[in-house]
């Protein structure tokens, strides 16, 4: 016969059976089933091992976190914060040495610098993370966009370009929070002082910054672009950036990147257009990435109002002052980034 407290022990890690388990039909409290008895479950930052147990208790996915509690007790090893994958039925101390061994299943994709969120929203799909559909509707989830303060419809510019590790079929709103929360982290490194700005004044440099990312070629002129468009917004004078344009021509109106913008291009009436409606676009154009961002939050100071790409080999622009230098540099050439 065994004894009872043997017995006990054997009952409450024993596995819980596939069957016996509520259907889960969304992510709840950080937990999500991918497939037949497999569940994505993610152990938050800060997250003690009682919580984590209440909440395998609530899935059912463990009998008793009770038993959870002494059983954390007893091993002495600290919980990992992940996304791990757990397959069904597992016994509670299987899913204890899974979550203090920190083997998540994780999977690379890398964003761009410059790529617009309906580009970020097909990497994304392509790696297997999250649906695009579902990527673009989390980017512009209202109660999403007003948790980061962004005064705009959409996460588009806040989503900050870089290489992460995700989990295959991720809610795509974790996704979205994850690229928010670097860019955050990102902004604060170049700058302590932006966490003083208001949304409305970060805004303005994260849709400067953005339109630097789809004009410059060499890090050092980024922040001279910055600086041109300064220098135009301080006398009202249009921004007249073709990246802008180019913007309108994808990603509004779906066509593909022009070999060469076109006069009537640049009569598109559109407010993203910055040569026909002067001040700021609605709203950043791209992901910018850290050289782009430092330069808006760190401009160069000078007198130059123009810039035009004329040695595209090399990637240097040509800065002037005057109207007359600018037109002397040659035909507008787009950047070509898709």
């Amino acid at each position: 016969m065994i004894p009872l407290g043997l017995g006990v022990i054997i009952y409450f890690n024993s596995p819980v059976q596939p069957e016996n388990i509520p259907e889960l039909t969304a992510d709840i409290d950080g937990i999500r089933k991918s497939e037949d008895n497999v569940y994505f479950f993610d152990v938050r930052r800060g997250e003690s091992s009682q919580s984590v147990g209440l909440r395998l208790e609530r899935a059912r996915l463990i009998k008793n976190r009770y038993f959870w509690n002494l059983l954390c007790r007893w091993k002495k090893e600290q919980i990992k914060t992940g996304i791990y994958r757990l397959e069904i039925p597992a016994s509670q101390l299987a899913i204890h040495q899974l979550l203090v061994s920190g083997k998540q299943i994780l999977y690379r994709v890398t964003v761009p610098e410059g790529v617009t969120l309906r580009k970020t929203a097909g990497i994304l799909e392509e790696a297997g993370i999250c649906s695009a559909e579902d990527f673009i509707e989390a980017a512009r989830d209202i109660e999403i966009i007003n948790a980061y303060r962004i005064p705009n419809s959409s996460m588009e510019g806040y989503l900050f370009p870089d290489t992460y590790l995700f989990p295959l079929e991720y809610p795509a709103s974790h996704v979205v929070k994850a690229m928010a929360d670097n860019f955050y982290n990102k902004i604060e490194e170049i700058d302590p002082a932006v966490k003083s700005l208001s949304s409305q004044e970060l805004n303005e440099k994260v849709i400067i910054a953005s339109i630097v990312e789809r004009e410059y070629r060499i890090s050092e002129e980024a922040p001279l672009m910055a600086g041109v468009f300064y220098n135009r917004l301080k006398i009202n004078m249009a921004l007249q950036s073709c990246a802008t344009v180019e913007y309108i021509i994808t990603e509004i109106q779906d066509k593909p990147h022009p070999l060469v913008i076109l006069n009537k291009d640049l009569e598109i009436r559109d407010p993203y257009n910055t040569y026909i409606r002067p001040g700021l676009p609605p709203g950043p154009i791209s992901a910018p990435g850290i050289v782009a961002l430092r330069a808006a939050i760190f401009p160069e100071k000078t007198d130059y109002f123009y810039f035009r790409l004329n040695d595209a080999a090399a990637g240097k622009h040509y800065f002037s002052r005057t109207l007359d230098e600018h037109i002397s540099a040659g035909q507008l050439i787009p950047k070509g980034r898709s």
